[in-house]
């Protein structure tokens, strides 16, 4: 019942979008870290799993939204599908899934789309307000169909720092928010190269290194054991900043 749901939910023009899917058939017809302190008192504060950022009205939208961290990307795989509008670019949804899928930017922008205008905090001590558009990554999820043993979301980005790849993560809880979204639109127009472009991560209630960008993979784990240095992220692994940076 939950396939064709599902296929009903999208409609058919979607279903029509996702049939190219690589070798996702059937997204194609259907369209111990976690337990710190800081993250149970947050969230123990917060009302748990449902409780929502604050969003605003478009009247509260920063003039400019500034980049952070990796603001543009030099190889020639990344500026070659720059030049061809990320016609070809993908998303993988792979590990411990009964559906891998291999998303383009065609079927990510069929999907229903949630927009919402929140606040970026920055752990440097900046903010910023801007308009996100995307798909609910419960949605992709949904479609993946996570197995029960599944309790991370690890998201895989093509920007390299210092000759380390960045990667992030976070559990179910936040994977499954309603705010967590899979943003291709920044105010309206597509996301701009300095922003993460074509795909990023909105993680809403964390600061902003959590948000991953230029998105290329999600792979569902038990254990972040063994995924880079094992302390969930780039900058967890490297400058030792807090795995859940709940805000």
């Amino acid at each position: 019942m939950r396939r064709r749901n599902f296929l009903v939910v999208l409609g058919a023009s979607v279903v029509a979008g996702c049939d190219a899917v690589g070798d996702s058939s059937w997204f194609g017809k259907v369209v111990d870290r976690a337990q710190n302190w800081h993250r149970g008192l947050h969230r123990a504060l917060g009302g748990g799993r449902i409780a929502m950022a604050p969003e605003f009205s478009r009247s509260a939208i920063s003039p400019f939204f500034r980049g952070n961290g990796t603001q543009s990307i030099d190889t020639g795989t990344y500026r070659a599908a720059m030049e061809d509008g990320f016609a070809n670019w993908t998303v993988t949804v792979s590990g411990l899934v009964e559906h891998p899928l291999e998303l383009s930017m065609e079927n990510l922008r069929g999907l229903p789309q949630r927009t919402q205008i929140t606040r970026h905090d920055c752990v440097e001590g900046w903010s910023a307000i801007g308009e996100w558009t995307g798909p609910q990554l419960s949605t992709i999820l949904d479609a993946a169909g996570v197995r029960p043993e599944a309790r991370f979301a690890v998201f895989r980005c093509a920007d390299n720092l210092n000759g380390g790849d960045y990667y992030e993560s976070c559990d179910l809880d936040d994977a499954l928010h309603p705010q967590t979204i899979l943003a291709h639109q920044l105010n309206g127009e597509p996301l701009p190269e300095r922003n993460g472009a074509p795909v990023r991560l909105r993680l809403e209630r964390q600061l902003g290194y959590k948000h991953a960008k230029y998105l290329t993979g999600i792979e569902l784990v038990e254990s972040l054991d063994g995924i880079g240095e094992g302390k969930g992220g780039y900058w967890e692994d490297r400058a030792g900043y807090q795995w859940y940076a709940g805000i």
